[in-house]
């Protein structure tokens, strides 16, 4: 099953939410409207909250977790993913904060207490160290990862144009019911 409750918490799912029947969501996770996770994700909020907003894409074989609160990390890092965010293929994300509109590369790497502000690009196969923050309006590239140059405003159309392509390609799953709903 891939929607799958974790102690008190069970995920829940906005309109139109597709999850590929090959993804593990689990516990303390909300995934707002017309928001897509494709085949073999794992979104697991087990130990703390995952949120995750409107017209979101996770692709395939992405893991999304958080960082438990404990001695290390007094209140942990939930992950929170804002609104029209595309995250690539076997992308990492570990307790960060991501803005609207990004686009993190393929193979990327954001790990814990990072803060990803609204409209960026981090280029495929990055590494974002613990604690970063990468301001909006770049592209970020590298391991670890460095401001390369302010974005065009072609790239920044593209943020709305990958948004709209992943609820259309969704919706055509939906209807021909390729769904864990």
């Amino acid at each position: 099953m891939s929607i799958r409750s974790y102690q008190q918490f069970t995920p829940l799912l906005g309109e139109r939410v597709f999850v590929d029947a090959s993804a593990v969501v689990l516990g303390d996770v909300e995934i707002g409207d017309d928001s897509s996770v494709w085949p073999l994700v794992v979104i697991r909020g087990d130990m703390h909250s995952i949120r995750i907003g409107e017209r979101s894409s996770v692709q395939d074989g992405s893991v999304l977790h958080i960082t438990h609160a404990g001695p290390f990390n007094p209140g942990g890092y939930p992950l929170n993913i804002g609104d029209d965010v595309t995250i690539g293929h076997k992308v990492t994300l570990h307790g960060c904060n991501v803005g609207n509109r990004v686009l993190i590369g393929m193979g990327s790497i954001v790990m814990d207490g990072v803060v990803i502000e609204d409209e960026v690009v981090l280029g495929a196969g990055s590494l974002v160290p613990p604690g970063k923050r990468l301001e909006s309006g770049y592209l970020y590239v590298g391991s670890p990862a460095k401001q390369a140059r302010p974005l065009s405003e072609k790239e920044r159309s593209y943020f709305s144009y990958s948004a709209a392509n992943y609820v259309r390609l969704k919706d055509q799953h939906l209807m021909e019911g390729y769904s864990s709903n």
